[in-house]
């Protein structure tokens, strides 16, 4: 079973979503034995924003220059690495009430049509259905368990929004918010966050879920 673990946090080895992600990876492959793993660190390797130069699989205009085909090279392998693992592992931390930049550079190059979708007389279908994606997201304060903090956030949603126009119905979110909110809570979030590791990585790939 081919996994993809994905880190977008800046912050290193202070990073909480890099602690729970190689936790949810470790636990997968424990409860999943022949797993295989790639690791990709936006990070360190973000693909380049969207531009004139990059727009080759959306516009379906050959590449006619270096620039070009070095950019249509890149997705071709981004959305290649993408489609093919079963399990995805992705560190989305809360920046700004969205995710990082470079997540969203990343997701820019999976959504391809004739892909990762397509559209239809009955409007776009999903065409990467079958996987499971597992979410670390963290957040330095608390928006779950209000009305007015689940408005505020565009990580979540935006995330499970977007992976479900993938055909991705199996997506599950590791949880630790609060972080920033000193030291107990932060101690709660992370064994919060180990239960959700627990559950997750223990049931079975490719189940349809809104976890």
């Amino acid at each position: 079973m081919p996994l993809l673990h994905v880190d977008s946090a800046i912050t290193g080895a202070q990073s909480v979503s890099r602690q729970l992600t190689a936790s949810t990876v470790a636990a997968w492959v424990a409860a999943h034995p022949g797993t295989t793993v790639q690791y990709l660190d936006l990070a360190e390797a973000a693909p380049s924003h969207l531009s004139a130069q990059s727009m080759g699989f959306r516009t379906g205009q050959a590449a006619a220059t270096e620039a070009e085909r070095a950019e249509n090279a890149l997705s071709e392998a981004l959305v290649s690495q993408f489609l093919a693992a079963d399990v995805i592992v992705i560190g989305a931390p809360l920046y700004n009430f969205s995710v990082p930049s470079q997540l969203k550079a990343w997701i820019d190059r999976l959504a391809q049509a004739g892909h990762t979708f397509q559209y239809t007389d009955k409007g776009p279908v999903g065409l990467a259905g079958g996987k499971t994606v597992i979410v670390a997201s963290t957040r330095g304060g608390v928006y779950s368990t209000s009305e007015g903090g689940q408005a505020m956030e565009h990580q979540e949603s935006y995330l499970k929004v977007v992976f479900g126009f993938f055909g991705i119905t199996d997506v599950r979110f590791v949880r630790a918010e609060g972080v920033a909110m000193g030291p107990d809570a932060k101690a709660a979030a992370l064994a919060s966050a180990q239960a959700h590791i627990a559950q997750h990585t223990g049931a079975v790939a490719h189940e349809t879920s809104a976890a």
